[in-house]
């Protein structure tokens, strides 16, 4: 089975988001680009995660290996431990390499030591309908075994080439697999509709900048930026302890030169 090839490149962000419009996905968010890396900001911020959030940690594919550079930067800003173990080219509990990820992965989520994992559901959790629920519940019953709770987050549209076009149908339905397997847990589990950020489709290009990388897959610095953004706010919505850091305090530290990102 031919894996994902990780795709890497440079990345930065410009003056990008200044509406506090969550609909519209902009979230209030100011990134500037190293060049501006001393412009100030009188916000205040703060970084108390109060209980229920100490650690979280992040699971996926290579998509969210890229998210989880600003997610790194936001939730050290806002005072919570978080590890990504998101993987190039796998990562997934169902699917091709699964077999592989779940020799490793209940000692990952018990040695962490998480409050919270998040699992961005994958391009490649491939399976049935009876698959993919038995994963996604196995993945529910490993994480509430270490003591945790179990967001998943919907992956972001793709536009599918020769080696996905096969798979869409799985990938199509693993949301509903999963918010089945959810509401047989209230209180273990969740499930966040990531489509606030990324629509119903691949859009490369938002607000005039790049969001999603040209391979049809990955994002680019905005797009996980606002992805970010959005996260944060909707795990204070989950976790009322926990407040999210001010996005001055995250966007502009660095990450979005990250050679992870290309076809910006």
């Amino acid at each position: 089975m031919a894996a994902e090839t990780p795709r890497h490149g440079d990345g930065t962000v410009e003056d990008m988001i200044k509406t506090r419009n969550l609909t519209l996905g902009l979230a209030g968010l100011l990134l500037l680009t190293s060049a501006c890396s001393n412009q100030s900001n009188s916000a205040t911020t703060d970084t108390t995660a109060g209980a229920g959030l100490s650690k979280v940690l992040f699971l996926g594919d290579s998509i969210a290996a890229g998210e989880a550079l600003p997610l790194a930067a936001a939730f050290q800003a806002s005072g919570v431990g978080f590890q990504s173990i998101a993987s190039e080219g796998g990562g997934n509990v169902v699917g091709p390499f699964s077999d592989k990820n779940w020799e490793k992965l209940p000692e990952q989520i018990t040695s962490a030591k998480p409050a919270v994992v998040i699992y961005q559901l994958t391009t490649y959790d491939w399976g049935s309908e009876q698959e993919q629920q038995a994963a996604y519940g196995k993945l529910l019953t490993t994480v509430t075994g270490a003591g945790a709770k179990l967001v998943f987050v919907t992956a972001p549209p793709i536009r599918p080439d020769d080696f996905y076009k096969p798979h869409m149908a799985a990938l199509d339905r693993s949301p509903n697999v999963a918010r089945a397997v959810a509401a047989n847990a209230p209180g273990q589990a969740n499930v966040l509709d990531a489509s606030a950020v990324w629509g119903a489709t691949y859009q490369q290009v938002k607000d005039g900048k790049a969001d999603r990388s040209s391979d049809g897959i990955h994002t680019c610095p905005q797009g996980a930026a606002r992805f970010t953004h959005w996260l944060l706010a909707e795990l204070a919505r989950l976790f009322p302890g926990f407040t999210p850091a001010a996005a001055q305090a995250w966007a502009n530290t660095g990450w979005s030169a990250d050679n992870h990102f290309k076809g910006c």
